[in-house]
């Protein structure tokens, strides 16, 4: 059974189910709907709590089993929390949950928590993972995207009795509350808390937040990539300039954005070759926003584009290692910008 991690505490306000498995990548929203779920069990009795974090090729999953089968002496209900940070349970995890998947059926003294970062297709498929879909609640925590972030800001405001002006005026609030937290929503989440404690309840003007809000971007190689294929060329440069701000290094900057490049090659050769592109993107493990990236890109790009492209990232890891290259500039900074600024700007079309 799935449940969206948006309606999860209408869900548990319908009662409390024995499994939850809950997957994603965002730090913020998957804490928020554990604490949901943890919240829930302790207003129904599960007092006693065991957290089990399987980490490394030599974890006990054996331990994880015998915990639903004991309890102490001062409780007669209890969570018992499974978290697999890599999201590879390996084979003896593998059958470990899936007994503990059909165990809970019908287990009034034992809640099941099972953490897991995002999933590919391949694992969402698994046996083990199908057991715990088919026996308890799933929830998938989907990123909030740049594009949804002012919304998702504004949603918060609400929540604590707060909004912005109404029109214009408000959208640029939030456009420029979103820039600054740019990538990182749980400094987005505590920058929202800040304004709770600063100011009353009512509308808040774009001078208010300006003033509270710091620059708490996180800024990141892959999501600078993620721009640069989204065509966003105004967001490229201000990401460039950010990360060169942060000290990030170079050649991980030129990784991100040779990479994939690279892929973007593999797949336009494979459906040069006759692969069909949700085939081709599989097989090279594309997926989430990049795979919607790659999908209205590739069809509109030819393989001469991209060897040109593939030709420029090669110039420009010279340039990052010390070397000089003919009509580049010599600043490794200044090559990664017109490397990415020169792929967004032929993307930007396509946007349209």
């Amino acid at each position: 059974m799935q449940v969206g991690a948006a309606q999860i505490r209408e869900h548990l306000q319908r009662g409390l189910k024995s499994l939850y498995t809950v997957h994603g990548d965002e730090p913020l929203l998957v804490q928020e709907v554990g604490d949901a779920i943890r919240q829930a069990a302790r207003e129904q009795g599960y007092t006693e709590r065991t957290v089990h974090t399987a980490a490394g090729a030599h974890f006990d999953w054996s331990a994880v089993l015998a915990s639903g089968g004991s309890l102490s002496l001062f409780a007669d209900k209890q969570l018992i929390e499974v978290r697999v940070p890599s999201g590879k349970p390996g084979k003896d995890g593998s059958q470990i949950l899936q007994q503990l998947a059909q165990a809970a059926q019908g287990n009034d003294s034992t809640l099941t928590l099972v953490l897991l970062p995002r999933l590919d297709s391949a694992t969402l498929k698994g046996a083990w993972f199908g057991a715990l879909d088919s026996f308890g609640v799933t929830i998938k925590v989907d990123p909030v995207e740049r594009q949804a972030l002012p919304q998702w800001i504004a949603q918060r405001l609400q929540q604590q009795g707060q909004r912005v002006a109404a029109g214009e005026e408000g959208q640029r609030t939030l456009q420029f509350f979103a820039d600054r937290v740019e990538g990182n929503l749980l400094a987005a989440h505590q920058e929202i808390q800040k304004l709770g404690l600063l100011f009353p309840a009512g509308e808040l003007s774009f001078e208010q937040v300006e003033s509270a809000v710091f620059n708490v971007a996180r800024y990141t190689p892959f999501k600078l990539a993620e721009a640069v294929l989204g065509g966003q060329v105004a967001r490229v440069q201000r990401m460039l300039d950010g990360l060169q701000a942060e000290g990030e290094a170079a050649v991980l900057v030129h990784w991100a954005l040779s990479e994939d490049i690279r892929t973007l090659h593999r797949i336009r050769m494979s459906m040069d070759a006759g692969r069909p592109l949700p085939m081709a993107l599989r097989e090279n493990r594309v997926w989430g926003l990049k795979e919607k990236l790659m999908e209205r890109a590739l069809p509109l790009l030819t393989a001469s584009t991209l060897a040109r492209w593939l030709d420029d990232a090669h110039t420009v890891d010279g340039i990052v290692k010390g070397l000089k290259a003919p009509s580049w500039p010599a600043d490794p900074w200044q090559a990664l910008q017109q490397l990415a600024m020169k792929v967004a700007r032929e993307l930007t079309p396509l946007r349209r």
